[in-house]
């Protein structure tokens, strides 16, 4: 019995191979970095089968589900974990940007779950790492938030076709991660409701063995969601952009 996590070097992705370690047999970790996968080895032992893959190459999406479709493994977690964002005006993104994003975003996502479920028993799960964002378009942000909008929509419908599978959108806001700036031209950044990775990990397990088909792990993101459900959309992107102003 394993577990599959993309993105697993990253600081999320640690947190979650630390946290069902001892549920299953093998933690399938796939990341871009061979160096940093086998810190991950190092570090959490042999039960960790370290697998390099740019999901960002449909090639390499391809790869990794022959792999899985000829090795037949018995999957108790399929985590979705591997993503990316970038800030910026959308005509500014060069094509590879775009799809890029779009590949491992979406794409690398969906694919795998579409190969995974076969190999799931009841009680297994899949949780779609998606984002506060996909609640309500973002401006300069764009492409993303509406990546994780995808995400959250195909996570949630899915998980009403499954009967055996739990399908989980996690869907945090700030997470202090290495890959959040800490400052821009000089100036701190503030991020309201800010949360560890622990936190959104501990907290998403938790939701999904509940059964539930959207995880936040920020009071403050959960009454956004509230709010983008009955203010207008136009409204709260003009707060965004306020927000974003100073830093743009």
């Amino acid at each position: 019995m394993i577990a599959l996590i993309t993105g697993a070097t990253g600081d999320i992705g640690r947190e979650f191979v630390k946290e069902i370690l001892d549920e299953v047999d093998q933690i399938w970790a796939i990341g871009r970095s061979e160096e940093r996968l086998a810190e991950l080895v190092k570090e959490f032992g042999q039960k960790i089968v370290p697998i390099k893959s740019d999901l960002s190459k449909e090639a390499e999406i391809r790869s990794l589900c022959e792999r899985i479709e000829r090795e037949k493994p018995e999957i108790q977690y399929l985590i979705n974990n591997a993503g990316v964002a970038k800030m910026g005006g959308f005509s500014e993104f060069s094509y590879d940007e775009v799809a890029t994003m779009l590949n491992i975003n979406c794409e690398a996502a969906a694919l795998l779950c579409r190969v995974s479920i076969p190999f799931m028993k009841k009680g297994s799960f899949i949780l779609n790492i998606a984002s506060a964002s996909a609640f309500q378009p973002n401006p300069y942000i764009s492409l993303y938030a509406a990546s994780k909008a995808y995400l959250l929509s195909f996570t949630r419908a899915i998980n009403r076709e499954l009967r055996d599978v739990t399908c989980t959108a996690v869907c945090p806001g700030w997470v202090d991660t290495k890959m959040l700036p800490k400052e821009k031209d000089g100036k701190r950044i503030r991020y309201p409701g800010i949360v560890t990775p622990e936190k959104v990990v501990k907290q998403a397990l938790k939701d999904c063995h509940k059964g539930k088909d959207v995880s936040m792990s920020s009071s403050l993101f959960k009454y956004t969601r509230f709010y983008s459900k009955v203010i207008p959309h136009r409204f709260i992107m003009n707060q965004w952009l306020k927000m974003l102003k100073k830093y743009l």
